[in-house]
């Protein structure tokens, strides 16, 4: 059995984690938005409707 000392610290663990990747996904986010990118698949069909086919 987990004691409660350690489940504390496993909870700890997984938030650290959590801010890490949510953190993570922001820097990304933010730096595709700089660049002209957002990564949604929306914005690459609104292109390809641009092109013109023969």
């Amino acid at each position: 059995m987990i004691s409660n000392s350690e489940m504390i610290r496993i909870r700890r663990q997984m938030q650290r984690r959590i801010r890490d990747v949510v953190a993570e996904r922001r820097r990304a986010r933010q730096e595709a938005e700089i660049h002209g990118h957002t990564g949604d698949p929306a914005d690459a069909r609104a292109d390809s409707s641009l092109t013109t086919t023969a």
